[in-house]
């Protein structure tokens, strides 16, 4: 019988990408050279090449009375594959037209509403080379400074993810059945976006 021996192998860089491992313990005999060595940790991991491995692009949509975080969002869309993550978060202000406000309320026609952000998703692609796309939007009552909107898109470069994200925020407003109660000190206020095709003009 051969005697064996513990050999620990760490990994850098590319290969630590490759094996997703930092270090490991193998068992090896013990007169093993160095390259049958490379030859039994390739075995190991027969991983390709990190700029061909695959991800499927994601397109997220969320509508939800939770409270929305940045964070959280942002981490869904993050791929190794890019050097750009661009956002929009839309939050409440304490002010408008001289009142105070003390909290929005939203609500959606959500089958129609999910619909138009999936089509506002595919346009996106059809315009610009991104990878991942995530649009959450919060329902109910929004206190003053919290989110009620949060877009989120990364690409292998900047321009392309901020163009796709103010693109989304502006059709969605234009698009999106989604309506907004104004909540003052001593009164409220529903309206529909100012930009949505539907609303009279006049």
């Amino acid at each position: 019988m051969v005697p064996l021996c513990q050999v620990e192998v760490l990994y850098f860089a590319k290969s630590a990408e490759i094996t997703g491992l930092r270090s490991e313990t193998i068992s090896v005999p013990q007169e093993i050279k160095a390259l049958q060595l490379w030859k039994e940790i390739e075995t190991r991991h027969p991983g390709k090449d990190i700029d061909e491995v695959e991800e499927k692009s994601k397109d997220i949509i969320n509508f939800t009375a939770e409270k929305l975080s940045v964070d959280e969002v942002s981490q869904l869309v993050i791929s190794p594959l890019c050097g750009a993550v661009s956002l929009f978060v839309g939050t409440t202000r304490n002010n408008f037209e001289g009142k105070k406000v003390i909290s929005l309320e939203y609500e959606a026609y959500l089958p129609m509403a999910k619909n138009e952000v999936k089509k506002i998703c595919s346009d996106i692609r059809q315009k610009w080379p991104v990878k991942h796309i995530a649009v959450f939007h919060r329902l109910g009552l929004v206190p003053v400074s919290e989110a009620s909107i949060i877009i989120a898109v990364s690409s292998a470069h900047r321009a392309a993810s901020l163009e796709a994200v103010s693109y989304a925020i502006d059709t969605l407003k234009a698009k999106v059945p989604i309506w907004k109660k104004e909540i003052y000190e001593e009164s409220s206020s529903w309206k529909g976006n100012k930009e949505c095709f539907w609303v009279s003009n006049n």
